[in-house]
């Protein structure tokens, strides 16, 4: 019985993969895509536990086990890496969250067309400025004597001179804030996206039964959106170890270097300036296992919670 049912569901499988085979057909460019570029540079991995050589490449490499791994935990600067990782993902997270989803409920709680394209246009436009240019402009609205954001400061209090960009425990507040700036407007499109497909019906009801704005805000809108809310933040907190590197490695220098040094750009410098192939290739493994596990855990308590999780 069980194998007539199988082979009557292969039979009717295969005759729908027949019936819709152009559809199948478009998904070999991205299946193709994926294994090339995404898993067959997974054989890499290989060299987190061996003393990789060049010339003698990964199948001739010595094998050491987990060395680099032991080398990387007994490091003295691993837990300020770590750390420094830790913060300014978890400090990116709690401000970058948030506001976002702020934002696409008071745009869409707007009745005027045209303010809401202009507020839209002024929000999204900061996304399209290339980091090298932001930090560029941090720079210069940061310098101690004619930085126009350092006069601004000095007018609540502030140093006159001070150097915001080299003292430590400025970093993690100007690369947040500043990722926040250029990125909450188009965070917010997917929220918007949402949104517009609440029924306005029920918006129309809520009137009729006297709720405010603010009711209708939390009673109609926010439950509607819930459901992208939990998944984006499931994968926010899988990548929780991974920090821009391009943002980071430009706005270090010596001065901040306690409080910028992350693992990302430990990496680079291990891996390309002193070339340490194998040991710079076990730490990426290490913050990828992390965030895989971090990932499980907070789609398992999700779909616990909500129901709601990526798989």
């Amino acid at each position: 019985m069980k194998d007539n049912t199988r082979k009557l569901h292969r039979q009717v499988t295969w005759k729908a993969m027949k019936r819709n085979y152009v559809l199948y057909l478009f998904l070999i460019p991205t299946v193709v895509f994926i294994g090339v570029f995404c898993y067959a540079p997974m054989y890499g991995v290989l060299m987190s536990f061996q003393n990789y050589s060049p010339s003698k490449g990964i199948l001739g490499s010595e094998w050491v086990g987990l060395k680099w791994f032991i080398t990387f935990f007994e490091t003295p600067r691993f837990w300020q890496i770590v750390k420094n990782t830790l913060v300014i993902s978890l400090y990116s997270l709690a401000a970058g969250f948030p506001l976002p989803i702020i934002l696409a409920l008071m745009i869409n709680s707007v009745k005027s067309t045209k303010f809401r394209k202009l507020t839209q246009t002024i929000t999204y436009m900061p996304h399209f400025i290339s980091t090298v240019v932001l930090v560029g402009m941090l720079t210069v609205f940061l310098s101690p004597r004619s930085g126009f954001l350092t006069h601004l400061i000095a007018l609540f209090g502030g140093a006159e001179d001070a150097y915001y960009m080299g003292d430590a425990k400025y970093f993690s507040h100007i690369y947040v804030w500043s990722g926040v700036w250029q990125n909450i407007g188009w965070n917010s499109i997917i929220y918007l996206a949402a949104l517009a497909g609440v029924d306005q019906e029920l918006h129309e009801a809520a009137m009729v039964d006297g709720a405010s704005k603010l009711k209708r805000i939390w009673h109609i809108d926010l439950p509607a959106i819930v459901p992208t809310m939990v998944i984006l933040l499931i994968m926010n907190v899988g990548s929780i170890m991974n920090v821009g590197y391009e943002k980071v490695f430009l706005m270090q220098n010596d001065l901040n270097m306690s409080a910028s040094e992350v693992i990302s750009t430990y990496v680079y410098k291990i891996g390309l300036r002193q070339q340490q192939y194998s040991y710079s290739a076990a730490i990426g493994l290490f913050n990828n296992i992390i965030n895989f596990f971090l990932l499980i855990t907070v789609n398992k308590i999700s779909k616990k919670i909500s129901g709601t999780s990526l798989w």
